[in-house]
């Protein structure tokens, strides 16, 4: 690995790329169909819903570095900061915020056992490393306002390519991506998924057991809140890459990610930012506060969703739950950020998404000087909005509760930016696929006042978009 980076970027217009290409040629879900054939390919975002977010969709394949932290180990921030110090730009980073080649890749939601005092004594069938960061030195960006695509690469000390070798490499898929049709996914009845085809890590009974237990901690006064969550299985037989054009096709997220690392496959559809760091500040935006939203094919499909969001914009309980977080997240934030700095700079807003309505709020602040990324990630990683509140009591009862491990799920899924830039989604929403089986988790928040029926369906309805779209393309 090097020690010095410069980096390259080559705009090309999606209406004058070799002045003949015009956007309409260039499809997003071809980039990944291109991509999908590289080995170590990771992409995030690649659909429209990037837009309302940060407004870039990224494709990369053939790390030049891979850095993997596995449960067993020991010191795991350590070994992370030393990976991520030997790279550094010998250029500023782009005045527009985007990702400029660095590190792209996943943390699993048990690293937070090395970060807390909780224990990590979980079954894991999955086995999935708790850290896997790949080292990228070229890719492509599509910027979602401009429609434009940009060629980016890094020029590296001892490079064995020259920059318009790497260039014209990432030319070669772009072009590539012109001459290839995705055929659209067949659709799927989403209302009516079948959960009897499902295994779950929990039957019925068990969760309502666990729920009762959960409330005696509240009661006792040792939480507010606590996020509990179930894990549906089931047989996966089609390309991972198929899941992910129906994910973009049918449940487009805004921090949709897609990871294939030859063992598994990621394919996320995640609605939400866990932190955003740019130009020294710093972000989150939790989620908290979820209601159905039918496809509106009739008049009655209309009315019940308006009824749904009266519902979720009146919700006491609701409301109380993101209020919740929102402190937490302050408190963590105050961790690493300027004294009177950090401020909710969006109150509580609803978000439309294909088959949910969700409640978000989105709390920043100024980091304090040399602060690095792995004194970010002590200081807020898990999410508060997918443990509970305080956070840590939380994480242990969600250790003695949920029967499995949960892996990736509820971790984060994004990039770490050689200018110091980072973008990491909540892997919610998001599915594993290993050894011919799909994994999908979902869970809810629990709170004094949680009714034991609504919470578990409020986990049916969150895997319902997920399991509707691996039924839709398994074979």
């Amino acid at each position: 690995m090097t020690t010095t980076t410069l980096q390259t970027v080559k705009k090309q217009s999606a209406c004058d790329l070799h002045s003949k290409i015009k956007s309409a040629e260039i499809n997003l879900d071809s980039l990944s169909e291109v991509f999908s054939t590289l080995p170590g390919v990771s992409i995030l975002g690649g659909n429209s819903s990037k837009e309302t977010a940060d407004g870039f969709s990224y494709w990369m394949a053939m790390p030049k570095e891979v850095f993997e932290f596995h449960a067993g180990q020991v010191e795991p921030l350590e070994k992370l900061q030393k990976v991520l110090d030997k790279c550094k730009p010998t250029k500023p980073p782009l005045p527009n915020g985007m990702f400029t080649g660095g590190w792209v890749g996943l943390f699993g939601y048990e690293l937070g056992s090395y970060l807390e005092p909780v224990p990590c004594s979980k079954t894991d069938e999955m086995r999935l490393p708790l850290i896997r960061l790949c080292f990228y030195d070229r890719l492509i960006a599509y910027d979602h306002h401009e429609k434009s695509f940009q060629l980016i690469i890094l020029e590296l000390d001892n490079d064995t390519e020259t920059p318009q070798q790497k260039l014209s490499f990432l030319q070669t898929l772009l072009d590539k991506a012109r001459d290839v049709r995705v055929p659209t996914p067949e659709s799927a009845d989403i209302e009516n998924t079948d959960f009897l085809r499902i295994r779950s890590n929990m039957t019925r009974d068990y969760y309502l057991r666990a729920f009762e237990k959960i409330k005696r901690h509240i009661y006792d006064g040792d939480v507010y809140q606590i996020n509990f969550s179930q894990r549906f299985c089931c047989e996966y037989n089609a390309r991972p890459i198929d899941l992910f054009h129906w994910q973009n096709r049918y449940n487009p997220s805004p921090y949709s990610a897609y990871i294939d690392t030859g063992n598994f496959q990621i394919v996320s559809a995640s609605p939400e930012m866990f932190i955003t760091v740019k130009d020294g500040i710093i972000s989150t935006k939790p989620i908290k506060g979820t209601r159905k939203r039918l496809e509106e094919t009739s008049a009655e499909t209309k009315q019940i969703n308006a009824e749904n969001l009266r519902q979720l914009i009146d919700s006491i309980k609701e409301k109380a739950e993101l209020n919740m977080i929102i402190d937490l997240e302050r408190n963590d934030l105050a961790r690493i950020c300027v004294p009177g700095t950090r401020k909710v700079i969006q109150p509580r807003t609803i978000e439309t998404y294909p088959s949910i309505f969700h409640a978000v709020a989105t709390v920043a602040g100024k980091l304090r000087d040399n602060v690095n990324f792995c004194d970010i990630l002590k200081a807020v990683f898990p999410g508060g909005s997918i443990t509970g509140a305080p956070k840590i009591r939380s994480m242990q009862i969600i250790n003695e509760t949920e029967p499995t491990a949960r892996g990736v799920y509820t971790g984060s899924i994004g990039y770490i930016g050689l200018d110091g830039s980072v973008c990491l989604n909540i892997a919610i929403r998001t599915i594993i696929i290993k050894n011919k089986s799909a994994y999908v988790q979902t869970g809810g928040g629990i709170v004094a006042d949680s009714d034991p029926m609504a919470e578990w369906n409020e986990t049916l309805v969150k895997a319902r978009a997920l399991l509707a779209g691996i039924a839709a393309v398994n074979h």
